[in-house]
C-alpha cells in the first residue's frame, strides 16, 4: 500500500486578528476530523483563536482542541519538535530556521497557503513548484480561489445541507431588515447609519463587540453601546452582539438580510451563506485591495442584470473607500437590488460547491507527491 502524508503542521502569523486564525483553524480541523491526519497547528497569538474558540486558554503553550494540537509559535523558536510529513506555510508568514533544517532532514513536503484572490493570474500560479533558495526541500504553493484551475475554498462536510435546514425553519420576511456588520474601521460608517436611520424600513444591526467602534462612538455621540446592549435612532437599531463561535457565526449569517464581512474567513462564510453581502477586504497601502475587491466583483456579478450589478459595484467601492457621502448614496439602489442579489446568492453557493474543496486536495496533492517519491 502507498505511504500517505497522515502528519501534518500548519503555521500561522496572525496579522489580520480573526480571519489568519479562522482560515488557519478551519483547515487544522478538516485535516484532523475529516481526513485523520495528525495535526499541529503553531500559532502566535492564541488569544485571537480563543475568540472564536470556546474552551482554548491563551496562555497555555500546548493544548489539544477537536483533535488539533495547538503550539505557540514565539520568536525566537524553542522547544522540541518533530518535522511532519507535511507542513502548511498559512499566507507566507515564514518558517523558523530550526524548523526548516529538520524539514530538509526529514524531505518533508512544505506547502505554501496563499491569501485568497479572484485575480485571473492566480490559476496560473496555483500548484506550482517553488523551491527555498538554498535548501533541498520540496515547496508548492497553494492558491484558493473561485476556479477548477484553483484550491477551491474550504468547506465541511455537510455544511450546505446544514444552511439548507436552518433556512428552511425561518419563517417569513419581516418588516426589520437584519443586517450583520462585521468591518474594519470605517469612515462610511456614520453616513450609513444616517441613512439606514432615515429610511422608509426598520432596519437592525447587528455589531460584535469591538468592531466599528470608532464609527459607533461618533455616530452615537459618546454613548457606549455595552455587550448585549440597543441603540435605536429612528428607523435603525443598533444591537452589541458577542463573538461567537465559527459554526454560530455561520448562523449568524445565514440568518441575516444581508452581511457586512471583511478578510477572507468571514468572506467565504459569507458566500456559503447564499445570502446577499457587503465585503471589505483587508486594508492594504495605496489601496491596492481595491484590485482584489474589483476582481472579485467581476466574476460574481457577471450573471446579473446591469442594474443590480452597478448597484453593487457602487456600494462595494464606496464602502471600501471608506466615502460615506457615497456609501449613502449607493444605498438604496444597493437595498432596491437585495431580492435580486438574495436569488443570486443560492446560485454563486451552488457553482461553489461543485469546485474543489480546499483541505481534501491538499490532502489528495500530498499523497500524490508522497507516492511519486516511492516510486
Amino acid at each position: 500500500m502507498a505511504k500517505a502524508a497522515s502528519r501534518w503542521d500548519v503555521f500561522c502569523r496572525v496579522v489580520d486578528n480573526f480571519g489568519d486564525a479562522g482560515v488557519c483553524w478551519r483547515l487544522a480541523r478538516l485535516l484532523a476530523v475529516v481526513h485523520g491526519c495528525a495535526v499541529t497547528l503553531w500559532i502566535d497569538d492564541l488569544r485571537s483563536l480563543a475568540r472564536i474558540l470556546p474552551g482554548i486558554d491563551p496562555e497555555r503553550q500546548h493544548q489539544t482542541h477537536d483533535g488539533v494540537r495547538l503550539r505557540r509559535l514565539a520568536d525566537p523558536f524553542a522547544g522540541a519538535f518533530d518535522a511532519p510529513d507535511v507542513v502548511v506555510e498559512a499566507f507566507g508568514c515564514g518558517l523558523p530556521a530550526p524548523y526548516e533544517d529538520a524539514l530538509e532532514r526529514r524531505r518533508s513536503l512544505w506547502i505554501t497557503l496563499e491569501y485568497l484572490s479572484a485575480e485571473p493570474w492566480v490559476d496560473g500560479a496555483h500548484a506550482r513548484p517553488s523551491p527555498p533558495p538554498a535548501r533541498n526541500i520540496e515547496r508548492w504553493f497553494w492558491f484558493p480561489g473561485f476556479t477548477p484551475a484553483t484550491g477551491g475554498l474550504l468547506r465541511e462536510p455537510g455544511l450546505v445541507e446544514a444552511r439548507e435546514a436552518w433556512q428552511a425553519q425561518a419563517t417569513a420576511p419581516g418588516a426589520t431588515l437584519t443586517v450583520s456588520l462585521f468591518c474594519y474601521p470605517n469612515a462610511a460608517l456614520p453616513a450609513l447609519f444616517d441613512a439606514w436611520a432615515e429610511g422608509d424600513e426598520l432596519i437592525t444591526c447587528l455589531v460584535p463587540e469591538g468592531v466599528a467602534t470608532a464609527a459607533l462612538d461618533q455616530w452615537l455621540g459618546g454613548a457606549v453601546l455595552e455587550h448585549g446592549e440597543t441603540r435605536r435612532r429612528g428607523d435603525l437599531t443598533l444591537a452589541s452582539v458577542p463573538f461567537v463561535p465559527q459554526d454560530d457565526y455561520d448562523r449568524r449569517l445565514w440568518s441575516c438580510d444581508l452581511n457586512f464581512v471583511r478578510g477572507e474567513d468571514s468572506f467565504v462564510r459569507a458566500q456559503w451563506a447564499a445570502r446577499p453581502f457587503v465585503w471589505h477586504p483587508y486594508p492594504q497601502a495605496e489601496n491596492a485591495q481595491s484590485a482584489k475587491l474589483a476582481a472579485f466583483a467581476d466574476r460574481y456579478v457577471a450573471t446579473l442584470t446591469p442594474t443590480t450589478a452597478d448597484a453593487l459595484r457602487r456600494m462595494w467601492q464606496a464602502f471600501d473607500c471608506g466615502d460615506g457621502a457615497a456609501t449613502a448614496a449607493a444605498w438604496p439602489a444597493f437595498r432596491a437590488a437585495l431580492p435580486e442579489l438574495t436569488v443570486h446568492g443560492r446560485d454563486w453557493a451552488a457553482a461553489l460547491h461543485q469546485l474543489p474543496e480546499l483541505a481534501t486536495g491538499l490532502v489528495r496533492f500530498a499523497e500524490k507527491r508522497y507516492n511519486l517519491r516511492l516510486s
